[in-house]
């Protein structure tokens, strides 16, 4: 079986004279080198694609695949993360990880808590900032917590996130508008503890591999996972395997959420606890980092004794299953 492999290499845009934080969310070549020789020590032949422009000038060579594994991320615009896989469907060839819709959806932290929220699933009030005039209306209580509403990695939240007056939640807003060029979203601010729950596995299939809590060392960016605490994790950050009561409760929220969404093969759900102790969904990963020592998932998976390889064939798995009419989808 040939395997295909698209992803966006953050040294080639950096090389392009993007900045490290525009490029937060694209891999590293060690991530690409560890996918593949995982693949390769599980039987696949791999060939390496590249990103949305490499995967056009391929498919226009006459180039095709048994099976892309698409960690791609895309550069711009709500639908960037759907963009390869949108792709890859036109020309009916198969890949890991969700689907256009899944992935345009839970990239926009505003509407997928809205699909959340009708599901049942605890998630703090909100409001959408998408201009200077929406935040005079923005009537929750203080404290608030802003963000960019469609970034990954952290990027855009700082210890100024955390708002506690209406001066405050006006300068970050106008500059997340500014900086980021999209909308802000506005949450009433989760006091508790946070978690991260990593899933494999699609539908009724689909099963939680373990929850850690994110703790922040005395070192760290007060207040939240923030873009630099993310980026010096090891220094700043603690990641505790937990499976008290609370740890259940998000684990059972995180479950539903993957499924209610309809998230395939694997990911990574947020929450945090809010003032009576139970967890929030504060968002979803569907193509959560694949570092095999920096990445969320790949932590999780470690602490609870599995390989990176075998994560790596378990998602691939799944996929396949897809080919046999498993989930009654195509991939």
């Amino acid at each position: 079986m040939k395997i295909g492999i698209t992803y966006d290499l953050r040294d080639d845009y950096l090389r392009s004279g993007y900045s490290r934080e525009e490029t937060a969310e694209f891999d590293r070549e060690d991530t690409i080198i560890a996918i593949e020789n995982s693949l390769r020590d599980l039987g696949y032949d791999t060939v390496r694609i590249g990103n949305l422009k490499a995967l056009v000038r391929c498919l226009n060579a006459g180039d095709r695949w048994d099976l892309v594994f698409n960690i791609a991320e895309g550069l711009r615009g709500y639908g960037r993360e759907a963009q390869v896989p949108a792709i890859l469907d036109a020309y009916d060839i198969p890949y890991t990880f969700s689907d256009p819709l899944i992935l345009s959806l839970t990239l926009h932290k505003g509407m997928v808590k809205r699909v959340v929220r009708d599901l049942g699933i605890p998630t703090p009030d909100f409001r959408i900032v998408e201009s200077d005039t929406d935040i005079s209306s923005v009537d929750l209580p203080f404290p608030l917590f802003v963000k960019p509403v469609a970034e990954g990695t952290g990027k855009g939240i700082n210890a100024a996130s955390k708002i506690t007056d209406r001066r405050s939640l006006t300068a970050v807003c106008e500059n997340i508008l500014r900086e980021y060029r999209q909308a802000a979203l506005v949450e009433t601010f989760l006091p508790g503890r946070e978690f991260t729950v990593g899933i494999l596995g699609t539908g009724k299939e689909a099963e939680s591999i373990g929850v850690i809590e994110v703790l922040l060392k005395e070192n760290a960016e007060p207040g939240s996972y923030s873009y630099e605490n993310k980026e010096k994790f090891k220094e700043r950050v603690e990641y505790r395997l937990v499976t008290d009561e609370t740890a259940r409760q998000a684990e059972k929220a995180a479950l539903a959420a993957w499924r209610g969404l309809g998230g395939r093969d694997s990911g990574r759900v947020d929450l945090r606890s809010d003032q009576a102790g139970i967890p929030n969904f504060m968002e979803v990963n569907p193509i959560a980092g694949l570092h095999p020592e920096n990445s969320d998932l790949c932590i999780i998976a470690a602490k609870k004794g599995m390989t990176y390889t075998a994560l790596i064939g378990a998602i691939v798995k799944s996929a396949r299953s897809r080919l046999n009419g498993a989930n009654n989808v195509r991939c």
